[in-house]
Parts: C-alpha cells; structure tokens; sequence
C-alpha cells in the first residue's frame, strides 16, 4: 500500500455518486426532493432513453440566487441544514449536500435557475471530467431547470451495468409515483421520449386525492382499500391500506411514508404483517398507501446515503400503534362498507362532474345498525358456549343461524318493503356450496362454508378472550439453555409470558425453566415457541407467536365446526348466514384469506347477456 494521500476532488465526488447514483432513477429521485423541498407546487420530468440519455426536470420553487449556482454545485453544499442540531429534527427532504456533486461528477449538467428578487435567470454549466463550472445568463421564470445528460459518459464500468431502456424507465417511473404518492399539493407531469406518461394534477380534496392515488395504483386496489385517519399520542396514521381478498404475489403495492419520506423499514413491515396475520391468504402480500406523521425530533433519517431506511426513537410505541391501528381496521370492515367503497370509486371514475361529497370508507364510516335487519345480531353466551363445547359436529339445523329471526320469503320483491341489507335476501343454493342471494346492487354469491369459518372463529376468539387464558402447570418443568442475553430478556417479559398463560423463571444464568403452559398449547413445542418468542423480543421488541399459535388452533377448530359442503341449508339458514357475516369481523375472508363473499351488479350482468345494445 502507498501512503495516506488526500484524494481528488473528482475521485472523491465519483466515489460518493456510487452511494447515490446507482441508475436514472436515482438522479430523478434526488432532483424530484429538492425541487420539493424548494417549495415547488409543478414539476415537470422529461426523459430521454430511459434516462440514460438525458433527464429535465423543471419546477416553479423559489430557485437559486446567481450567486449560489456554482456553489450549488460543490460537494457538502446545502441550504437546509446550518449547526449538528438541525439534524436533530430534519424535516427537509435532502439535506446532505452531496446530490448536484455526485451527479455532476459522472454527467454532464446544466442549472438555471431565477428568483423572485432576480432581474434575470442564470445558467451554470458543468461536466464530470473537470468539474469546473461556467456561469451565463439565461432566460428563466422563478423557479428552477436542472438537465442531465450523457449519465456515466466518463465512467464507461457503470454505464454498461444500465438496463435496458425499457426497465430503467419502469424504475423512474416508479420514484415519481412515491413522491407523486407523498406530496398530493404538488402537481407532476412525466414525459418519455416526449410523449406524456402521467399528468397529475395537485389534489386538495379528498376525492381528488383519491382519483390520484387510483391513477398511481389502479380502481382495483381503490375498490378495496380501508381509507384511514387516525391520531394517537402524537402519532397520527392516515391513508389507505388493502383488504386482505386484494393481496399480491409481491409487495409491489406497498408504500409507507414517514413526515412525507417514503421508506422501507423492516419495524413497519413486521407491524403490517402482524396486523394481517389471521386474514391473509399463505404467501400474499399486503397492499398499502400508508403516511405516518410524528415529531421529526423522534425519528433519525440520517443512517442511509440514500435515506430509504429511518430509526425510530421507541420502536415498540410505534410498532404497537402501527399494528393496532391496521388491525383495528381490517376488522371493522363491513359488507356495507366495501359496497360503498366500490360506489364511490365508480363516481371518480365517471369524471370530476359527478364527484360527490360521499366520505371515503374509514373506520369513522357507521356500519348499517344490525338492527334493522334481524333481532338478535350477536350469539348468546349459551350459544358460544355450545360451540365451544361441540365444534367437531355443527349444532342441529346451524343452531345460531336458526336463532336469528329472519322472514321466510324467497323473494327479492317480497322484501321491498324493509330496508335491505348488504349482502341483500337468500334466493338459492347452488350445488351445495354457494349461496345467491340478491341485493340493491345486483348478484351475490356467497362461499358458505367460508363464510360460517370465519363467523365461528371470530365466536371462538370472542369466547377465549372472555374465558380467559387457562394454564396448565407441567409435572416436569422444561429446561432450556439460552445466551444470558436471551435470560435476560425472559425477566423483562416475565409480564407478558404470564398473561398468555406460561411461567417462564431463570434457573441461572443461561437457563429457563417452563413450569406451567396455556393448556391449549400443550402438545405445542414449547421449547420451540419460547426462544421464537425472545428472538422476536431481542429483533423488534414485541412478539406474536403466542398468540398466532392459539389462533391456529382456534382457526382449526371453526374449520371443523363449519358447515360443510353439499349441506342443503333452507332459506331461514342462508339468510341467518348472511346477517351473521354483517356483524361479524373480517367477515370478508375466511381463516385462510380466501374471499368469503362477491358482488355482480346488474351493469356487469347487463354486459354479460349484451343488454341495453
């Protein structure tokens, strides 16, 4: 090795454009917040050749004094940040001073840009060979122009790790929808190859905001999304996030934003994943517009060169607030709920003209009182207790379903009169398995052994919690060699252990000893489950496994005490189904995440048989 030397600015600028610039993307990315962060309320983005060639990028924010042009272009150069305590609470996007530098280290850049108070714009030149700049005047409104071209031309190696044109666009493309995501009161518009990809208009209202996020992730997610608004301990949570029936194959469809930076952190992914631990389909992935908002002091953005990731203060406060949140609003979803969605999705559809002052679903959204449409909405104790007691074989006649006071009439018409529920009156059961009944919109078709899953499970969690956990104590206590760290971490959830029914105590440094177990999980792996349970303790600081464990064995339970297929329901059972799924939780998927219940309105019928052409 040679002595230590001091390197050159160039190599210096080149070897932070690698943490940086990995690809096009990453240059939009960086232009597109500090265009963001200068006030903007219009950005326009024009790019050539997926990037590669060239990437404009025009906005109306407060722009640059002549003076700071060149300046703008110098490494560790900002205006966002003066003093070490202004990182203490970052509100600005980019704050670093290391974007401009990078880029124009292995491209070829041109800034202009005007202020207010200017006279006339300003234009600095620079190319990544020399990194010497030229400063012109150039015709320019208040705001800001920044083009890049040639990217990597003086850095042959990374140029030909580019992708083709077509997937450096589809990695672009997706940075402006994250930001385009993030700031609805700024307008975008995208061009490639000079013709118009999306043009997004600012969205005040929540009905615009809502055309854009559907322009962004598609009507379908739209017409199943949970639209949230909520508030708690300076943490407020607001957005949309997907039903479980709308899961992916990836997490494609996922975006979470912290005080207006979209990032990917493992604390919020594992909170999310929680939140739909009994209610998605094996392998699936949520689907997601989620923005939380909390005081800037409390999270650290500055442990990533591309600031993807953050740190939270109190990981465990926000993660618990994360997962209640979710949960708590997945299973206040209704079938009146969805429906009303799904109008109001087809009214934005239809065009501005016909938007209407229809709140969005969200957990402040009233269900229809249950009321209306039977007597006795939620089970007996008696009833749960039954069920409990003799889940193997299902009550005689669907004894809960029976109980509840229906009318006997088969038909839509005959009905006209009451008010008419979601999920409308039974007409017919086909082939055993489904039901058909029929409602103000149309057609529903209903799985029922689905369906009574998922109504027995929410009974046999309801009864548990109410019962209570029910230990057993072991004859011979379970010993378990643990890390002393892993020790020490079952004293601090002694507390947590007790409540789900186990008694966890230190024999010495590195082992436990199991004395008493939740007797619903005594053929469980004990040993198994608690070291699960201290490694999620050690990761995240919360831990579920308890839980899930139960809740696999009461899933498994409703499962069998469901009513099975080829049993004939009469109509008094088919409707008694149906009001249960309207007052049960989750009710829109069965234990396993599959849909329970699907809607076809009469205009999808219509354009089945081609009528009204």
């Amino acid at each position: 090795m040679s002595r230590i030397h001091l390197l050159s600015p160039r190599l210096a600028n080149q070897i932070a454009a690698g943490e940086v610039v990995e690809r096009p993307s990453s240059v939009v990315k960086e232009l597109l917040e500090n265009s963001l962060d200068a006030g903007a309320t219009h950005i326009e983005i024009d790019i050539e050749s997926g990037g590669a060639r060239a990437i404009r990028i025009r906005d109306n924010g407060r722009g640059i004094d002549k003076e700071d042009l060149a300046l703008a272009l110098s490494r560790h150069a900002t205006s966002k940040i003066e003093s070490i305590d202004d990182l203490e609470a970052v509100t600005s996007l980019g704050f670093r001073g290391e974007a401009l530098a990078s880029i124009a280290s292995v491209a070829r850049v041109t800034l202009t840009a005007n202020t207010e108070g200017q006279s006339e714009g300003w234009k600095v030149e620079c190319e990544g060979q020399d990194m010497e700049t030229r400063l012109t005047p150039a015709p320019h409104p208040t705001g800001c122009t920044v083009e890049v071209r040639d990217l990597f031309f003086n850095t042959p190696a990374r140029r030909k790790f580019l992708r083709a044109e077509k997937t450096e666009f589809r990695h672009l493309e997706e940075v402006v929808k994250r930001l385009a995501l993030s700031r609805f009161d700024v307008g975008f518009v995208l061009r490639h190859n000079q013709r118009v990809i999306h043009n997004l208009r600012a969205a005040t209202t929540t009905q615009e905001q809502e055309r854009r996020a559907m322009m962004v992730c598609g009507s379908a997610f739209m017409e199943n999304a949970v639209h949230l608004d909520l508030e708690r301990n300076g943490l407020t949570l607001t957005g949309w996030v997907g039903l479980p029936t709308f899961s992916r194959s990836q997490a494609d469809l996922q975006y979470f934003f912290v005080n207006g930076r979209v990032i990917k952190d493992k604390l919020v992914t594992h909170a999310v994943r929680q939140a739909y631990r009994d209610v998605l389909y094996h392998g699936r992935h949520p689907a997601y517009i989620l923005f939380l908002e909390l005081d800037p002091s409390l999270v650290d953005v500055n442990v990533h060169p591309t600031k993807h990731e953050v740190r939270f203060r109190d990981g465990r406060t926000v993660h618990d607030f994360l997962f209640s949140t979710l949960h708590r609003a997945l299973a206040e979803v209704r079938p009146q709920d969805q429906l009303d969605q799904q109008a109001s999705v087809r009214e934005i559809e239809a065009g501005p003209e016909s938007l209407t002052q229809q709140a969005p679903m969200s957990l402040q959204t009233p269900s229809v009182p249950m009321s209306n449409y039977y007597s006795s909405a939620a089970p007996t104790a008696g009833q749960v207790s039954e069920q409990l007691s003799g889940y193997q074989q299902l009550h005689s006649g669907l004894g809960a379903l029976q109980a509840l006071d229906m009318p006997p009439a088969s038909s839509f018409g005959a009905h006209e009169e009451q008010q008419i529920p979601p999920l409308g009156f039974a007409v017919a059961q086909l082939h055993g398995i489904y039901i058909l009944a029929e409602n103000e919109q149309g057609l529903v078709v209903v799985d029922m052994h689905a369906a009574h899953e998922r109504t027995t499970y929410e009974l046999l969690k309801v009864s548990y919690e109410q019962q209570g956990v029910v230990a057993q104590p072991l004859l011979v206590p379970i010993s378990i060699a643990v890390s002393e760290r892993e020790a020490s971490c079952s004293d601090e959830c002694a507390e947590l252990f007790a409540q789900l029914g186990f008694l966890v105590a230190r024999a010495g440094p590195e082992t436990l000893l199991v004395r008493q177990v939740p007797s619903m999980l005594r053929h469980a792996d004990t040993e198994q489950l608690v070291r699960d349970v201290l490694s999620d303790m050690l990761a995240q600081g919360s831990s579920d496994r308890i839980r899930t464990h139960i809740n696999e064995i009461l899933s498994s339970m409703a499962c069998h005490g469901s009513v099975r297929a080829n049993r004939k329901l009469t109509l008094p059972e088919m409707n008694g189904l149906l009001r249960q799924m309207e007052a049960t939780e989750r009710s829109g998927q069965c234990n396993h995440g599959r849909p329970t219940w699907t809607q076809m309105s009469m205009t999808e019928l219509d354009k089945l048989f081609l009528r009204g052409r």
